[in-house]
């Protein structure tokens, strides 16, 4: 299999391929995968494809039926897996990748709600209208990245400020709905204004990169492992109590 990074048209396809996910399911788009990728490599802690994978196909914790097609599922497994790659490779050899976002169109107006929209969906629609146009295009990729540490909460649950800074400065661009919520993001927008959709994205893969950095001694670290019982030398009394020697008994194999 190719380890190389995934072209444009293969992202597109990628793309594709997860929109054809069987109903009711409501799986990632390509934006959010990007994210949740991410928020899977940064976790604190080393997590496999088969643990991962299956979140990507409905966003609320369904499965995939045991009848899906065989070939589109082999196929999404093996462009999600280069991307994985792909972006593990950029964190831990360069700190840098460049992230699926959407296109910014400034012009660009949410369609109207249906006039029986219920008073959750207004109230959705404002919340999601009070966020500026940059927030607009980086907030698929970030609900991806939330998806992960949903799906995994150990990131979150790290007591480490610095973790909990850094993701505040990700969320920012996810819409706020409690006033501390509210609190947080009017601090990061009065402290660390961003000037344009390229600064928003390279604090967004520095915040990233920075949060890896923090989880990779927990994510690497090797448990020692400890004796209940003290070391038996050789010439030792065996002990399954056989009289002998543990050399010429269980040892000496």
């Amino acid at each position: 299999m190719s380890t190389q990074d995934l072209t444009d048209a293969e992202f597109a396809e990628l793309d594709e391929l997860l929109a054809q996910t069987p109903e009711p399911l409501n799986p990632l788009d390509a934006s959010m995968l990007d994210g949740y990728l991410c928020g899977v490599l940064v976790q604190p802690r080393l997590i496999e494809l088969d643990e991962w994978l299956p979140n990507i196909f409905d966003y609320d914790g369904g499965t995939l039926p045991d009848e899906v097609d065989a070939d589109w599922l082999d196929r999404i497994t093996e462009l999600v897996t280069r991307r994985h790659a792909a972006l593990n490779r950029g964190l831990v050899e360069d700190g840098w990748f460049d992230p699926v976002v959407l296109e910014m169109d400034e012009d660009a107006q949410p369609e109207p709600l249906p006039a029986d929209a219920s008073d959750e969906e207004r109230e959705q629609r404002a919340v999601y209208d009070a966020l500026g146009p940059i927030s607009r295009v980086l907030m698929p990729w970030v609900a991806g990245f939330q998806h992960a540490a949903l799906c995994f909460p150990e990131l979150a649950e790290l007591p480490n400020d610095d973790v909990a800074a850094a993701l505040a400065r990700l969320y920012r661009h996810l819409p706020a709905e409690t006033p501390e919520e509210k609190e947080v993001v009017a601090t990061l927008n009065r402290e660390h204004p961003l000037k344009d959709l390229d600064d928003a994205i390279e604090e967004l893969v520095v915040t990233v990169a920075d949060i890896a950095d923090l989880t990779e001694a927990e994510r690497y670290r090797v448990d020692t492992i400890r004796r209940d019982q003290p070391k038996v030398g050789r010439n030792d009394p065996c002990p399954c109590g056989s009289g002998k020697k543990y050399k010429a008994c269980h040892g000496s194999n």
